[in-house]
């Protein structure tokens, strides 16, 4: 029932997103502009437009991102058992952002549609190198290793980034619509690829998790319970790695939404990842298609992008948890 009901309210906001906006529509007016083809009546023909080349793709992105970094929000948490963690932890964030400057620089690249796929390339080797580094020598596997490993690759990964864009005043310029974290602009030709490899990383995150509740129980005890926990920590950070990837090459990097919603569905699921990880994608949607509605109206006729308001949501929200942290263990 928690799942239909929220379903009720993506969809709610989703047809509030096709109607919200510089010129107002009434969901009539959506309902004709989804269906409509080129009319020579100007006015449906500008809704059409209105609807199906700027806010349907937007929508469907926020959706699609939405899921995306919940999901991942959630495995990250459970694959490090550290309620703090985030999928900027694997490097993710770093390695998409170190690519685009880097061939905007090298090649010239200026239409996001160019450089989404490096962003992509960069998040994936970002993931993979911070992987492979917390499964070398003693600890190997140990979820403090994995942060440890993901924190020194960010550092590095954005130093490189801070040069590079100091150097290059197109990167530079690049870097800071970026960085922002929006949903506007981009086409069809990205969103159905990014949709594909955020399909792909549910699936191998839905394979992993019953042996993610087990995991959670420790290592030695879910390898006594017949989990083999190698390989179930490489499909699961695989999963990690294609749903933040596909999500931060398509938008940028979105900062505190996978740790938001994974709390709240902690909150109302309990802690059982069967139930949790498809809450977290859930609330994650919604949330990200909120933040971008109220960004099209807080600062009218200019529009403020969702990655800004979700920071604004979860900065405090982080603090809070530290703070709730700190009581507890008082």
């Amino acid at each position: 029932m928690g799942l239909g009901l929220l379903v009720l309210v993506l969809a709610i906001a989703a047809v509030a997103s096709l109607a919200v906006g510089a010129r107002a529509l009434s969901p009539a007016e959506v309902w004709r502009g989804l269906f409509a083809s080129p009319d020579p009546d100007q006015r449906l023909n500008e809704i059409r437009l209105i609807v199906q080349t700027v806010r349907l793709p937007r929508t469907v992105l926020a959706i699609v991102a939405g899921v995306a970094l919940g999901v991942g929000g959630a495995l990250i948490q459970g694959y490090t058992r550290n309620p703090i963690a985030d999928t900027g932890l694997l490097g993710v964030n770093a390695g998409a952002s170190f690519a685009v400057v880097f061939v905007i620089s090298v090649f010239g690249f200026a239409d996001p549609s160019q450089y989404v796929w490096f962003a992509f390339v960069g998040a994936a080797v970002a993931g993979v190198v911070v992987f492979g580094l917390a499964s070398l020598g003693r600890g190997a596997g140990n979820p403090l290793t994995l942060a440890l490993a993901g924190q020194g690759v960010t550092v590095f990964l954005a130093a490189m980034t801070t040069a590079v864009a100091l150097s290059d005043q197109a990167s530079l310029n690049a870097l800071r619509f970026w960085n922002a974290g929006s949903v506007a602009g981009v086409g069809w030709a990205v969103i159905w690829p990014v949709a594909s490899f955020v399909a792909l990383g549910l699936v191998f995150a839905v394979a992993t998790l019953p042996s993610l509740n087990l995991l959670n129980l420790g290592d030695d005890v879910a390898r006594g319970l017949g989990v083999d926990v190698a390989r179930t920590r490489i499909v699961g950070i695989a999963a990690v790695t294609l749903l933040a990837g596909a999500a931060t090459a398509a938008c940028g990097p979105i900062a505190f939404l996978g740790l938001m919603v994974a709390h709240v569905a902690r909150y109302l699921t309990g802690p059982d990842y069967r139930w949790l990880v498809p809450y977290a994608g859930l609330l994650g949607a919604v949330v990200l298609l909120a933040c971008d509605i109220v960004g099209r109206v807080v600062v009218r006729p200019e529009e403020l992008d969702a990655g800004v308001l979700v920071a604004l949501l979860g900065a405090p929200f982080f603090a809070a948890l530290v703070w709730r942290g700190k009581l507890k263990s008082a």
